[in-house]
């Protein structure tokens, strides 16, 4: 398990530029991502840091009313998810978070708790308040994925 202490935004958005990075450098079709950390611990802000490195230069919004903010970029397709107002399995089945697509999918999802089903997840990031910084741990399920962010993140 990688833990990191991010000071500032600044942090928070190099630790998504490492994601990207990461996920840039994988031959995968499906890489998933499941955010946990109460509401303002830097979930959106860590994805907007992936979105940049992959090359979005448009606002990135958070779902929370939403509940799903597609960006197609490239040959990937990211999808940022928010499930915290989710109440049951109909309501995530209606995302299509499964749908075929020619592109590479990149799925964040935000409050996977609330998933009710199991899912393959290729990276757990835990995110909590420590006063202005925050203190994260990853958890992979590949030592070569933990490698990569790990590595970028500390040589930026």
């Amino acid at each position: 398990m990688l833990k990191l202490n991010l000071k500032d935004e600044s942090s928070t958005l190099l630790l998504g530029a490492a994601i990207g990075k990461t996920i840039n450098s994988l031959d995968q079709k499906v890489f998933e991502i499941h955010l946990n950390g109460n509401l303002g611990a830097g979930k959106t802000t860590l994805v907007r840091g992936t979105l940049e490195y992959l090359g979005w230069k448009d606002v990135v919004t958070s779902p929370t009313y939403t509940l799903c903010e597609e960006y197609e970029i490239d040959n990937k397709l990211l999808l940022h998810v928010d499930l915290y107002r989710i109440e049951s399995q109909e309501d995530v089945e209606v995302l299509n978070l499964d749908r075929e697509t020619f592109n590479q999918k990149i799925v964040f999802i935000e409050w996977p708790e609330n998933l009710q089903t199991d899912r393959q997840e290729d990276v757990i990031i835990n995110l909590e308040h420590d006063k202005q910084a925050r203190c994260v741990s990853l958890k992979c399920k590949d030592n070569n994925i933990e490698s990569s962010i790990k590595t970028y993140y500390e040589n930026n």
